[in-house]
């Protein structure tokens, strides 16, 4: 009798579960880590008539040149440092992973980080390291190096700030990583725009550095569009696994509209790290909590009296919907909530004091 097919599917696979999103119809959305705030009405104007002119029966630029020139200007890139473009940055995530896959090779991030650089690992068959952060969610360096040095791992990704704790890991121990990796370290800043703080310009420093952004969380989330960046030899042959035209025309003429003039984007990252400092002060008040740094959009909290579950379910039932990150190890008892608009922040507080005292 031939095999099933699922057999046919990797075993690896079939133990996974799939990404979930959870359906937010209704609820103040602070779940996600997006940009609350809409373009302004003008921008929105301008955009309806470039997408109306989009050419959307012939393919994109496949290099997407007009898009990667903004984004230079915009992301502050070297002048000498190679791009590459990515359907967001997990595909970004992907490619890396694609390109640096073989027997015995591994990828090497913290925990509790970003769960698609495992996820991914698991995807193109290499194995996962993740080294646990101390309690306070900063690296542990004599585990890091004892890793690095056991592993001599393919990739190293570090989420700088960090997801889900919202710290920036001290420089310092960063550059430490960068000079001990054997092989490839990718420093994720997809929380720039909070953060005000970047390894981009050193790129010229270090040839094993590639520097990883998106535009989602300046308030593009729905692009779907991420770049990579290091040296031109590297980016050259990870484009290789870049499928053709992996962005569509509608991202590359809607980015390249709204990042022509980005003070916008700056003004409301301005709001949104103001927004975090009020809900960062607000939280620490409850005595309930126990409340992290956050250089990010988002803030991450531990329940200390009653149970995290029941505040989430809690909060949920308020209409208020944020991230259960409840679970066995470092984040037991945590929850997250991304800084939304000043109303939407006072509902939640107003919710969770309700959850807290039930």
């Amino acid at each position: 009798m031939p095999p099933k097919p699922l057999q046919w599917i990797r075993a690896e696979i079939r133990e996974l579960s799939a990404y979930h999103v959870p359906d937010s119809g209704g609820m103040v959305k602070l779940d996600a880590m997006e940009n609350p705030y809409s373009l302004p009405d003008a921008v929105t104007a301008q955009l309806r008539q470039v997408l109306a002119s989009a050419e959307i029966n012939r393919y994109p630029d496949p290099s997407a040149a007009a898009l990667k020139a903004r984004l230079r200007g915009v992301m502050q890139v070297p002048p000498d440092a190679g791009m590459i473009l990515g359907n967001g940055s997990d595909e970004l995530i992907q490619m890396l992973a694609m390109a640096v896959a073989g027997p015995d090779r591994c990828i090497l991030s913290f925990e509790p980080g970003f769960v698609m650089y495992r996820m991914i690992a698991r995807f193109t068959g290499m194995q996962y390291i993740g080294v646990p952060l101390a309690a306070d969610f900063t690296p542990d360096m004599a585990a890091t190096r004892a890793a690095i040095e056991r592993h001599r791992p393919a990739l190293i990704f570090i989420a700088w700030p960090n997801n889900p704790s919202g710290n920036l890991f001290d420089r310092g121990q960063v550059e430490e990583i960068i000079r001990l990796a054997p092989g490839l370290v990718v420093l994720d800043e997809a929380y720039h725009p909070f953060a005000q703080d970047s390894f981009m310009p050193a790129l010229e420093t270090y040839e094993r550095l590639l520097v990883m952004r998106t535009v989602s969380k300046m308030g593009l989330a729905g692009l779907r569009l991420g770049l990579l960046c290091g040296d031109p030899a590297l980016i050259d042959e990870i484009n290789k696994v870049r499928l053709p035209y992996n962005i569509n025309v509608l991202t590359q003429l809607a980015a390249a509209l709204v990042l022509d003039n980005p003070v916008f984007l700056e003004q409301q990252a301005a709001q949104i790290r103001a927004e975090r400092e009020s809900l960062l002060q607000q939280l620490a008040a409850m005595p309930a909590l126990e409340v992290y740094p956050s250089q990010a959009n988002f803030v991450l909290f531990r329940v200390l009296q009653g149970d995290a579950d029941a505040v989430f379910a809690s909060l949920k039932a308020q209409r208020i919907l944020i991230k259960n990150l409840n679970s066995p190890g470092a984040l037991q008892q945590c929850l997250r909530v991304t800084v939304g608009k000043p109303e939407e922040n006072r509902l939640f507080i107003t919710a969770l004091e309700r959850a807290l005292s039930a």
